[in-house]
């Protein structure tokens, strides 16, 4: 199965649980992902989705200086991206209990 089908889906997800536990800039978020299972997870989707997010009004910004390069932008969640969290968290669960229901161990 092509997993960046099933990425598509839950990466608004993931992304927002990621910054729910820290800000971070972008590929502080990547790295993230990659590190909890989502290897396959590409640079660009993530950045797309930030901004997306960002742009929904579910994350502020904020720029932090950096000496080892250009200034980094900070993604953290407010409250109507934690409130998303906790509506996609649910809907989540309830279908990987309904899947988990047809495909059995």
């Amino acid at each position: 199965m092509d997993t960046s089908q099933l990425l598509k889906g839950v990466l608004d997800l993931a992304v927002l649980a990621v910054l729910d536990r820290a800000d971070g800039y972008g590929y502080e978020v990547v790295r993230a992902l990659r590190e909890a299972g989502l290897t396959e997870v590409g640079d660009a989707s993530v950045y797309g989705t930030l901004r997306r997010l960002y742009g929904a009004g579910l994350l502020t910004s904020y720029v932090v200086p950096s000496e080892e390069g250009p200034h980094r932008k900070y993604y953290a969640i407010n409250e109507p991206g934690r409130k998303r969290l906790c509506e996609t968290t649910d809907r989540w669960r309830a279908f990987a209990t309904t899947m988990e229901g047809l495909v059995g161990t």
